[in-house]
Protein backbone atom coordinates (compact mmCIF):
# COMPACT_ATOMS: atom_id res chain seq x y z
CA UNK A 1 0.00 0.00 0.00
CA UNK A 2 1.29 3.45 -0.88
CA UNK A 3 2.26 6.06 1.70
CA UNK A 4 -0.61 8.21 0.42
CA UNK A 5 -3.19 5.43 0.87
CA UNK A 6 -1.87 4.64 4.35
CA UNK A 7 -2.17 8.33 5.24
CA UNK A 8 -5.80 8.45 4.12
CA UNK A 9 -6.59 5.23 5.99
CA UNK A 10 -5.19 6.71 9.18
CA UNK A 11 -7.08 9.98 8.68
CA UNK A 12 -10.29 8.02 8.09
CA UNK A 13 -9.94 6.66 11.64
CA UNK A 14 -9.94 10.14 13.18
CA UNK A 15 -13.26 10.81 14.91
CA UNK A 16 -14.03 14.54 15.23
CA UNK A 17 -15.75 15.12 18.57
CA UNK A 18 -17.29 18.55 18.02
CA UNK A 19 -20.33 18.92 15.80
CA UNK A 20 -18.77 21.92 14.06
CA UNK A 21 -15.71 19.84 13.16
CA UNK A 22 -17.88 16.97 11.92
CA UNK A 23 -19.67 19.36 9.56
CA UNK A 24 -16.42 20.97 8.39
CA UNK A 25 -14.85 17.60 7.58
CA UNK A 26 -17.96 16.39 5.73
CA UNK A 27 -18.01 19.66 3.78
CA UNK A 28 -14.37 19.33 2.75
CA UNK A 29 -14.84 15.76 1.54
CA UNK A 30 -18.15 16.40 -0.27
CA UNK A 31 -16.74 19.52 -1.93
CA UNK A 32 -14.18 17.50 -3.93
CA UNK A 33 -15.72 14.01 -3.98
CA UNK A 34 -19.38 14.84 -4.41
CA UNK A 35 -21.50 15.63 -7.45
CA UNK A 36 -25.01 17.07 -7.60
CA UNK A 37 -27.65 15.55 -9.83
CA UNK A 38 -31.21 16.65 -10.51
CA UNK A 39 -33.80 14.30 -9.11
CA UNK A 40 -36.90 15.93 -10.68
CA UNK A 41 -39.22 18.55 -9.31
CA UNK A 42 -36.32 20.87 -8.57
CA UNK A 43 -34.91 18.37 -6.12
CA UNK A 44 -31.26 17.36 -5.78
CA UNK A 45 -29.42 14.09 -5.33
CA UNK A 46 -25.86 13.97 -3.97
CA UNK A 47 -23.50 11.25 -5.20
CA UNK A 48 -20.21 10.99 -3.30
CA UNK A 49 -17.52 8.87 -4.99
CA UNK A 50 -14.27 7.49 -3.60
CA UNK A 51 -11.93 4.60 -4.34
CA UNK A 52 -10.90 4.34 -0.69
CA UNK A 53 -13.09 1.88 1.26
CA UNK A 54 -11.96 3.31 4.60
CA UNK A 55 -13.09 6.78 3.48
CA UNK A 56 -16.46 5.40 2.31
CA UNK A 57 -17.08 3.73 5.69
CA UNK A 58 -15.91 6.80 7.61
CA UNK A 59 -18.13 9.33 5.83
CA UNK A 60 -21.15 7.05 5.76
CA UNK A 61 -20.85 6.88 9.54
CA UNK A 62 -20.05 10.60 9.95
CA UNK A 63 -22.97 11.74 7.78
CA UNK A 64 -25.32 9.48 9.70
CA UNK A 65 -24.03 10.80 13.02
CA UNK A 66 -24.34 14.47 12.04
CA UNK A 67 -27.37 14.53 9.74
CA UNK A 68 -29.16 11.37 10.96
CA UNK A 69 -29.14 10.17 7.35
CA UNK A 70 -28.24 6.61 6.39
CA UNK A 71 -26.67 7.01 2.95
CA UNK A 72 -26.98 4.33 0.31
CA UNK A 73 -23.70 2.59 -0.49
CA UNK A 74 -22.98 1.10 -3.90
CA UNK A 75 -19.80 -0.65 -5.00
CA UNK A 76 -18.69 -0.64 -8.62
CA UNK A 77 -15.58 -1.22 -10.70
CA UNK A 78 -12.91 1.48 -10.61
CA UNK A 79 -12.81 3.76 -13.63
CA UNK A 80 -9.14 4.62 -13.11
CA UNK A 81 -6.13 2.71 -14.42
CA UNK A 82 -5.71 1.06 -11.03
CA UNK A 83 -7.53 -2.17 -10.33
CA UNK A 84 -10.05 -1.90 -7.55
CA UNK A 85 -13.52 -0.64 -6.74
CA UNK A 86 -15.42 2.62 -6.62
CA UNK A 87 -17.58 3.31 -3.58
CA UNK A 88 -20.61 5.58 -4.07
CA UNK A 89 -22.60 7.16 -1.26
CA UNK A 90 -25.97 8.46 -2.48
CA UNK A 91 -28.17 10.97 -0.67
CA UNK A 92 -31.55 11.55 -2.26
CA UNK A 93 -34.17 14.27 -1.66
CA UNK A 94 -35.95 12.07 0.89
CA UNK A 95 -32.70 12.09 2.90
CA UNK A 96 -32.70 15.88 3.07
CA UNK A 97 -30.04 16.30 0.39
CA UNK A 98 -30.88 19.99 -0.05
CA UNK A 99 -30.38 20.67 3.66
CA UNK A 100 -27.00 18.90 3.53
CA UNK A 101 -25.92 20.96 0.52
CA UNK A 102 -26.88 24.17 2.29
CA UNK A 103 -25.20 23.30 5.60
CA UNK A 104 -21.98 22.31 3.85
CA UNK A 105 -21.93 25.67 2.04
CA UNK A 106 -22.26 24.13 -1.42
CA UNK A 107 -25.81 25.30 -2.26
CA UNK A 108 -26.27 29.01 -1.60
CA UNK A 109 -28.78 31.69 -2.47
CA UNK A 110 -28.11 34.84 -4.45
CA UNK A 111 -30.82 37.33 -5.36
CA UNK A 112 -33.45 34.77 -4.43
CA UNK A 113 -31.99 32.03 -6.64
CA UNK A 114 -30.08 28.90 -5.73
CA UNK A 115 -26.54 28.57 -7.02
CA UNK A 116 -23.66 26.15 -6.53
CA UNK A 117 -20.70 27.80 -4.84
CA UNK A 118 -17.18 26.90 -5.90
CA UNK A 119 -15.19 28.05 -2.88
CA UNK A 120 -14.97 27.35 0.86
CA UNK A 121 -17.91 28.60 2.92
CA UNK A 122 -16.30 30.90 5.50
CA UNK A 123 -18.76 30.07 8.29
CA UNK A 124 -17.47 26.47 8.28
CA UNK A 125 -13.85 27.35 9.07
CA UNK A 126 -14.07 30.13 11.65
CA UNK A 127 -12.13 28.17 14.27
CA UNK A 128 -8.76 26.44 14.07
CA UNK A 129 -10.22 23.02 14.91
CA UNK A 130 -12.71 23.35 12.05
CA UNK A 131 -9.97 24.37 9.62
CA UNK A 132 -8.06 21.22 10.60
CA UNK A 133 -11.17 19.11 10.03
CA UNK A 134 -11.93 20.72 6.65
CA UNK A 135 -8.33 20.15 5.54
CA UNK A 136 -8.56 16.51 6.59
CA UNK A 137 -11.78 16.01 4.63
CA UNK A 138 -10.58 17.67 1.45
CA UNK A 139 -7.26 15.78 1.58
CA UNK A 140 -9.00 12.41 1.97
CA UNK A 141 -11.17 13.38 -1.00
CA UNK A 142 -8.56 14.56 -3.50
CA UNK A 143 -5.16 14.74 -1.84
CA UNK A 144 -2.00 12.75 -2.44
CA UNK A 145 1.40 12.63 -0.77
CA UNK A 146 4.59 11.17 -2.19
CA UNK A 147 6.52 8.41 -0.47
CA UNK A 148 9.17 10.38 1.49
CA UNK A 149 11.78 7.82 0.38
CA UNK A 150 11.33 9.17 -3.17
CA UNK A 151 10.69 12.86 -2.53
CA UNK A 152 8.66 15.46 -0.69
CA UNK A 153 5.40 16.48 -2.34
CA UNK A 154 1.87 16.92 -1.03
CA UNK A 155 -0.96 18.14 -3.23
CA UNK A 156 -4.74 18.57 -3.26
CA UNK A 157 -6.59 18.72 -6.58
CA UNK A 158 -9.28 21.40 -6.80
CA UNK A 159 -11.90 21.72 -9.50
CA UNK A 160 -11.93 25.51 -9.56
CA UNK A 161 -9.52 28.40 -9.19
CA UNK A 162 -11.71 29.84 -6.43
CA UNK A 163 -11.54 26.66 -4.35
CA UNK A 164 -7.77 26.45 -4.80
CA UNK A 165 -7.34 30.09 -3.74
CA UNK A 166 -9.57 29.61 -0.69
CA UNK A 167 -7.76 26.40 0.30
CA UNK A 168 -4.36 28.03 -0.06
CA UNK A 169 -5.55 30.94 2.08
CA UNK A 170 -6.89 28.57 4.73
CA UNK A 171 -3.69 26.48 4.86
CA UNK A 172 -1.60 29.63 5.18
CA UNK A 173 -3.52 30.63 8.32
CA UNK A 174 -1.64 27.88 10.16
CA UNK A 175 1.63 29.04 11.68
CA UNK A 176 4.75 28.26 9.61
CA UNK A 177 2.76 26.72 6.73
CA UNK A 178 2.82 27.94 3.15
CA UNK A 179 1.07 26.37 0.16
CA UNK A 180 1.25 27.27 -3.51
CA UNK A 181 -1.14 26.86 -6.44
CA UNK A 182 -0.41 25.66 -9.96
CA UNK A 183 -2.79 25.08 -12.86
CA UNK A 184 -2.61 21.62 -14.43
CA UNK A 185 -4.84 21.04 -17.46
CA UNK A 186 -8.33 22.04 -16.28
CA UNK A 187 -7.56 21.58 -12.56
CA UNK A 188 -5.91 23.74 -9.92
CA UNK A 189 -3.40 22.08 -7.61
CA UNK A 190 -2.64 23.31 -4.10
CA UNK A 191 0.75 21.86 -3.21
CA UNK A 192 3.76 21.87 -0.87
CA UNK A 193 7.30 20.60 -1.46
CA UNK A 194 8.91 21.73 1.79
CA UNK A 195 9.41 18.68 4.04
CA UNK A 196 8.75 20.66 7.24
CA UNK A 197 5.46 22.01 5.85
CA UNK A 198 4.36 18.52 4.82
CA UNK A 199 5.22 17.01 8.20
CA UNK A 200 3.31 19.79 10.00
CA UNK A 201 0.33 19.34 7.67
CA UNK A 202 0.18 15.61 8.45
CA UNK A 203 0.19 16.45 12.16
CA UNK A 204 -2.50 19.12 11.73
CA UNK A 205 -4.78 16.66 9.93
CA UNK A 206 -4.22 14.00 12.61
CA UNK A 207 -2.00 11.48 10.79
CA UNK A 208 0.40 11.11 13.70
CA UNK A 209 1.75 7.66 12.76
CA UNK A 210 2.53 8.96 9.26
CA UNK A 211 4.34 11.92 10.84
CA UNK A 212 6.63 9.55 12.74
CA UNK A 213 7.37 7.49 9.63
CA UNK A 214 7.87 10.63 7.55
CA UNK A 215 10.31 12.09 10.09
CA UNK A 216 12.23 8.79 10.40
CA UNK A 217 12.74 8.66 6.64
CA UNK A 218 13.68 12.34 6.59
CA UNK A 219 16.30 11.85 9.33
CA UNK A 220 17.81 8.81 7.57
CA UNK A 221 18.04 10.75 4.31
CA UNK A 222 19.65 13.72 6.06
CA UNK A 223 22.19 11.45 7.77
CA UNK A 224 22.99 9.78 4.45
CA UNK A 225 23.40 13.16 2.76
CA UNK A 226 25.65 14.36 5.57
CA UNK A 227 27.76 11.20 5.31
CA UNK A 228 28.13 11.70 1.57
CA UNK A 229 29.02 15.36 2.12
CA UNK A 230 31.69 14.49 4.71
CA UNK A 231 33.09 11.75 2.48
CA UNK A 232 33.27 14.13 -0.47
CA UNK A 233 34.91 16.73 1.75
CA UNK A 234 37.44 14.19 3.02
CA UNK A 235 38.20 13.11 -0.53
CA UNK A 236 38.65 16.72 -1.60
CA UNK A 237 40.98 17.36 1.35
CA UNK A 238 42.99 14.25 0.47
CA UNK A 239 43.28 15.42 -3.14
CA UNK A 240 44.48 18.85 -1.97
CA UNK A 241 47.07 17.24 0.34
CA UNK A 242 48.37 15.04 -2.46
CA UNK A 243 48.52 17.98 -4.90
CA UNK A 244 50.43 20.09 -2.39
CA UNK A 245 52.73 17.18 -1.54
CA UNK A 246 53.50 16.63 -5.24
CA UNK A 247 54.48 20.28 -5.70
CA UNK A 248 56.68 20.14 -2.60
CA UNK A 249 58.41 16.95 -3.79
CA UNK A 250 59.04 18.45 -7.23
CA UNK A 251 60.63 21.49 -5.57
CA UNK A 252 62.77 19.31 -3.30
CA UNK A 253 63.91 17.13 -6.23
CA UNK A 254 64.92 20.29 -8.09
CA UNK A 255 67.02 21.40 -5.12
CA UNK A 256 68.54 17.94 -4.80
CA UNK A 257 69.61 17.98 -8.47
CA UNK A 258 71.16 21.46 -8.22
CA UNK A 259 74.90 21.98 -7.49
CA UNK A 260 75.52 21.30 -3.83
CA UNK A 261 72.14 19.51 -3.46
CA UNK A 262 70.90 19.18 0.08
CA UNK A 263 74.34 20.07 1.47
CA UNK A 264 73.63 23.68 0.48
CA UNK A 265 70.54 23.74 2.71
CA UNK A 266 70.41 24.68 6.38
CA UNK A 267 70.16 21.58 8.59
CA UNK A 268 66.52 22.21 9.52
CA UNK A 269 65.42 22.59 5.90
CA UNK A 270 67.48 19.55 4.86
CA UNK A 271 65.78 17.42 7.51
CA UNK A 272 62.35 18.67 6.38
CA UNK A 273 63.15 17.93 2.73
CA UNK A 274 64.32 14.40 3.52
CA UNK A 275 61.24 13.75 5.67
CA UNK A 276 58.89 14.88 2.90
CA UNK A 277 60.59 12.62 0.35
CA UNK A 278 60.33 9.68 2.72
CA UNK A 279 56.63 10.37 3.45
CA UNK A 280 54.99 11.71 0.26
CA UNK A 281 51.43 10.97 1.42
CA UNK A 282 51.73 12.42 4.92
CA UNK A 283 49.80 15.53 5.92
CA UNK A 284 51.52 18.58 7.40
CA UNK A 285 50.29 17.59 10.85
CA UNK A 286 51.73 14.09 10.47
CA UNK A 287 55.07 15.48 9.24
CA UNK A 288 55.20 17.77 12.26
CA UNK A 289 54.67 14.83 14.61
CA UNK A 290 57.58 12.97 12.95
CA UNK A 291 60.05 15.77 13.65
CA UNK A 292 62.36 15.63 16.67
CA UNK A 293 61.28 17.54 18.60
CA UNK A 294 57.69 17.57 17.19
CA UNK A 295 56.58 20.71 15.36
CA UNK A 296 53.27 22.40 14.73
CA UNK A 297 51.60 22.27 11.34
CA UNK A 298 52.36 25.95 10.72
CA UNK A 299 56.09 25.44 11.36
CA UNK A 300 56.34 22.56 8.87
CA UNK A 301 54.32 24.55 6.35
CA UNK A 302 56.73 27.51 6.65
CA UNK A 303 59.76 25.27 6.03
CA UNK A 304 58.19 23.61 2.98
CA UNK A 305 57.24 27.03 1.60
CA UNK A 306 60.88 28.15 1.97
CA UNK A 307 62.01 25.04 0.09
CA UNK A 308 59.59 25.92 -2.74
CA UNK A 309 60.96 29.50 -2.80
CA UNK A 310 64.52 28.19 -3.02
CA UNK A 311 63.55 25.86 -5.86
CA UNK A 312 61.86 28.77 -7.61
CA UNK A 313 65.12 30.72 -7.68
CA UNK A 314 67.09 27.85 -9.25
Amino acid sequence: MSFSAETKNELARVEPEKKCCQLAEIAGFVRVSGSIRLAGGGKFKIVITTENPAAARHYKKLIKEYFQVDTELEIGESTSLKKGHTYMLTIGPEMRSEQILRETGILLVREGNNYISDGIYEDLIKTKCCRKAYLRGIFIGSGTISDPEKGYHLEIVCGSEKLAADLKKMINTFEDLSAKVVERKDKYIVYMKNSDYISDTLAIMGAHSRVLEFENVKIKKELLNETVRITNCDNANTDRILDASQKQIEAIRKIEAAPGGFDALPAKLRKTAELRLENPDASLTQLGEMMVPPMKKSGINNRLRKLEEIAGRL
